[in-house]
């Protein structure tokens, strides 16, 4: 994927603005927590965002930052997409992720006129969410209507399409897995085909284990059946760690741990898009974290970035996208995260 110039005239307009919203971040934002060595950390009240941000070059590529859009569906509902886009050009986003195309009150809009508004306001479309499958025979899903999801996310110039479903369609077994990862190949092959690349996003229960073998990890057969040619990942980095604290060990008690990173780190390439959204650490939760707004909780996002886009001595292309589910004010949310993701640097 074509890196974007350092010299570029509207990048340098942005790392300018973003360059205004590090200094802010690193006096203001809240404090980034982490254990040494774990991405999800402990102990509360470690540190502050200045000393967490450091003083070497930013871990967030140039860019490289997007928003997933579903965090913003209210003010998208209401306002429309015009003025959503607005608001994340000044808080120095660089990509939108879809989660439909509809704008509600705001009235119709039509893919071009979308598409052009979003360029208008120097963001990028890099991808989109749509469903996988559905008992309508008409659903607007990639197993009823593959052709008019590509030709949809052609028309916006999209370089990716996915899903954030889980590929839990025929069930829960092994086999049942497999099955849902043929489809998942057919899918990749003809987003391919039109040159774009088909994605799954995870939320905790793909790290659970298969109903017929307690001893195998259902994310494990998606990544094998899958072909990495075809099929590839955006992990919710906060689902990943829910998914760690729910299934750390298997059905019959025995220790099953594992490091979300490292599935990334395994096969960097085949993760071109996540998500970034934080937790607090509450083990009373069932999920293990109760979501914040991005820098608010305990996921090491400083770590994390630094050793994705580090790897191999180089940046390689990948998008990350900030996202909160339920965000109590989501404007605010999206300040926020850009603020403090820009503020986070290497350590020296």
């Amino acid at each position: 994927m074509s890196r974007i110039s350092d010299t570029d005239p509207a990048l340098t307009h942005r790392l300018t603005r973003r360059g205004m919203l590090g200094v802010a971040a690193g006096a203001s934002a809240a404090a980034l927590l982490g254990a040494a060595g774990t991405p999800a950390a402990a102990a509360p009240g470690t540190g502050t965002a200045a000393s967490a941000a450091g003083r070497g070059r930013p871990v967030l590529p140039p860019g490289r930052l997007g928003i997933q859009l579903y965090s913003l569906r209210d003010k998208v509902s209401t306002l429309g997409f015009a003025p959503v886009f607005a608001e994340l050009e000044k808080y120095g986003y660089d990509e939108v992720e879809f989660a439909g195309y509809t704008q509600g009150s705001a009235g119709p809009i039509t893919l071009a006129r979308l598409k052009r508004l979003a360029r208008d306001h120097g963001l990028t479309p890099i991808g989109s969410h749509v469903g996988y499958y559905s008992d309508d025979p008409n659903a607007y899903t990639f197993a009823q209507n593959l052709t008019k999801v590509l030709d949809d996310a052609q028309a916006l110039g999209l370089k990716h399409i996915g899903t954030a479903s889980g590929p839990f369609r025929y069930g829960s077994t092994v086999d049942a897995w497999k099955r849902a990862a043929e489809e998942f190949n057919t899918y990749g092959a003809a987003a391919r085909a039109r040159g774009m690349k088909f994605y799954q996003h995870n939320h905790s229960d793909e790290f659970g284990f298969a109903s017929d073998d307690p001893k195998v990890r259902l994310y494990d057969v998606l990544l094998a059946e899958t072909d990495p040619d075809l099929v590839f990942l955006e992990m919710d980095i906060f689902w990943a760690y829910a998914g760690r604290f729910r299934f750390s060990r298997r059905p019959d008690g025995t220790a099953a741990p594992f490091e979300p990173l490292d599935y990334v780190l395994k096969q960097p390439h085949r993760y071109p898009l996540f998500h970034v959204k934080d937790g607090v650490s509450d083990p009373s939760d069932q999920f293990g974290y109760r979501m914040v707004d991005v820098g608010d909780g305990d996921i090491d996002y400083r770590r994390f970035l630094s050793a994705v886009t580090r790897l191999r001595g180089e940046r390689l292309a990948h998008h990350w996208q900030a996202e909160h589910d339920n965000p109590v004010e989501s404007f605010a949310f999206a300040r926020k995260s850009s603020a403090h993701l820009h503020s986070l640097r290497e350590k020296c």
